[in-house]
C-alpha cells in the first residue's frame, strides 16, 4: 500500500506525525478531517493586506479544492454540466478539464443555494472522487483526468439524493470510499472499492442527511461515525458492522447538516434549533453503550460545522442571525459569544494557537484559540461574492473558492 493511502489510516492515531508531503489536502476539513492544519506557522507579522496571486473562473459550487503534489482539483458547475478541473498551484494554469451533464431540480426552500455540487471532493492514491448534486459518484485519474468509473449508489432507493441535493463528502479509507447514499426516507452507509466502485458493505436502511462521515478511535477501536436522518452511529470500517447508535433524528424542518466533532472520547453533535450535545460511546466487556454526558440549548449549529482547537470547541451558532462562540467540550459551558448578525454560514480551520474562519461573504478572520473572549488577530476581505466553500490553508497561502472563481492569496 502506498504512503498516500496509508495516511488515511495512520493520521488518526494521536501524536503520529503526517507521513505525506506537507501540503496535502485530501478532502473535507483537511488532512485529518477535523480542520487542524499542523504544518502551518503564522508569519512573524501578518501582512496589512492579502493579494491574489491568481484567480481562475471555475463555476459555482460549495466544495473546497483538493490539493496534492502542487496541484489543486476543484469540482463545480457551469451551465448544465458539472466540471472537474486540475490546476497548477503556482500559476493557476488549468492542466485538464472534464465535464458531464447533471440535470437537477433543487427542492423547495433551497433555491438560493442553486444546483451546483455541495459535497467536497476526496483524493487518495492517484484518484480523485467527486459526488454530484444528484448523487453521482465519479472516480477520476488525478494525473490525466480520465474517468475511471462512475456509479449512482443511491439509485436503488429511488431518488438518489436528499431534498436539497447530495452534500455528504466521501471518506476514503485505504481501498474503500465510504459515504451516506439515498434520500431522506431510505438510504444506507456504504463502502465501495476505490478501484472499481463495487460495493464492499452496506449498513442500515436509514435515510441520508447532509452531514459527512469521519473516522475516530474509541477504546482502541477504529470506527466510522456517521449522522444519518435518524441517528448518530458508530460503524466498524472493516465489515460495516453497527457498533452503537444514538437516536438523534431530523425533526420538522430542522435538518441534520453539520459534521460532528470529536474530542477526548466524546462526539460533539450540534443540530439546527436543537442545541449542542456531547455523546460518549464506551466499550465495556465487549459491548458498546452510549450516553449523553451534557447538553445545552443556548447555541446551535445549522449548516456550519464547528471544530475543536487547543481543547475548546469553536463554531457559528445560527441563533441571533449568526454568532461565533467558544464552548468547553468537557461540560458544555459557553465561554464566550461574538456579536450577533454574523450571517448564516462560516467555515472553520485551526492552526497552533489560532482559529481561522471564512464568512459567507468573503471575510477571513483569524483569532486566538482562547477561552478568554474573542481576540481578533487579523482580518481580510477576500471576496465580494459568496464563499460557502471552506478555504484550504497552505504553507504560505490560502486557496479560496467563491461564487464562481478559485483564487490563491499570498500570506507572506
Amino acid at each position: 500500500m502506498k504512503a498516500i493511502t496509508l495516511l488515511f489510516s495512520l493520521s488518526f492515531i494521536p501524536g503520529l506525525p503526517l507521513v505525506a508531503k506537507e501540503e496535502l489536502w485530501p478532502g473535507w476539513l483537511g488532512p485529518e478531517r477535523n480542520g487542524l492544519v499542523k504544518w502551518f506557522k503564522p508569519p512573524a507579522q501578518w501582512p496589512g493586506e492579502m493579494k491574489p496571486k491568481w484567480s481562475v473562473e471555475v463555476g459555482s459550487g460549495y466544495g473546497s479544492p483538493v490539493v496534492v503534489d502542487g496541484k489543486a482539483f476543484v469540482h463545480s458547475r457551469q451551465g448544465d454540466k458539472e466540471m472537474v478541473r486540475a490546476l497548477e498551484i503556482d500559476s493557476g494554469k488549468v492542466l485538464w478539464t472534464k465535464g458531464y451533464l447533471v440535470p437537477f431540480k433543487i427542492g423547495g426552500g433551497g433555491e438560493r443555494h442553486g444546483k451546483s455540487p455541495k459535497a467536497n471532493p476526496s483524493y487518495s492514491d492517484g484518484r480523485l472522487f467527486t459526488t454530484s448534486i444528484s448523487g453521482i459518484l465519479s472516480a477520476w485519474d488525478a494525473e490525466s483526468g480520465k474517468l475511471l468509473w462512475r456509479k449512482v449508489p443511491g439509485k436503488r432507493f429511488g431518488q438518489s439524493h436528499a431534498h436539497w441535493g447530495a452534500s455528504n463528502s466521501p471518506l476514503v479509507l485505504g481501498d474503500m470510499i465510504v459515504n451516506l447514499f439515498g434520500n431522506e426516507e431510505e438510504g444506507s452507509l456504504m463502502a465501495l472499492n476505490v478501484a472499481t466502485g463495487e460495493k464492499i458493505w452496506s449498513m442500515g436502511n436509514d435515510g441520508t442527511c447532509y452531514s459527512s462521515p469521519f473516522l475516530i478511535e474509541i477504546d482502541g477501536v477504529r470506527q466510522i461515525v456517521a449522522w444519518n436522518h435518524r441517528a448518530l452511529v458508530g460503524v466498524g470500517p472493516e465489515d460495516g458492522r453497527l457498533l452503537w447508535e444514538y437516536p438523534f433524528p431530523h425533526k420538522t424542518h430542522n435538518q441534520n447538516m453539520p459534521t460532528p466533532a470529536f474530542h477526548d472520547g466524546k462526539i460533539l453533535l450540534g443540530a439546527e434549533n436543537r442545541g449542542i450535545h456531547a455523546i460518549a460511546p464506551v466499550l465495556r466487556k465487549g459491548k458498546w453503550s452510549v450516553s449523553k454526558t451534557w447538553s445545552q440549548k443556548e447555541v446551535a449549529l445549522d449548516m456550519a460545522s464547528a471544530i475543536v482547537a487547543e481543547g475548546f470547541f469553536y463554531g457559528l451558532s445560527h441563533y441571533g442571525q449568526g454568532r461565533l462562540f467558544c464552548l468547553d467540550p468537557e461540560n458544555g459551558e459557553i465561554l464566550w459569544q461574538g456579536s450577533p448578525r454574523a450571517g448564516p454560514f462560516a467555515s472553520f480551520l485551526s492552526f497552533p494557537g489560532h482559529v481561522l474562519t471564512l464568512s459567507h461573504l468573503g471575510r477571513l478572520v483569524i483569532f486566538k484559540a482562547s477561552p478568554k473572549g474573542f481576540q481578533s488577530v487579523v482580518s481580510y476581505a477576500l471576496s465580494e461574492h459568496s464563499t460557502w466553500a471552506a478555504p484550504v490553508l497552505l504553507k504560505d497561502s490560502i486557496l479560496v473558492k467563491d461564487a464562481d472563481t478559485l483564487s490563491l492569496w499570498t500570506l507572506r
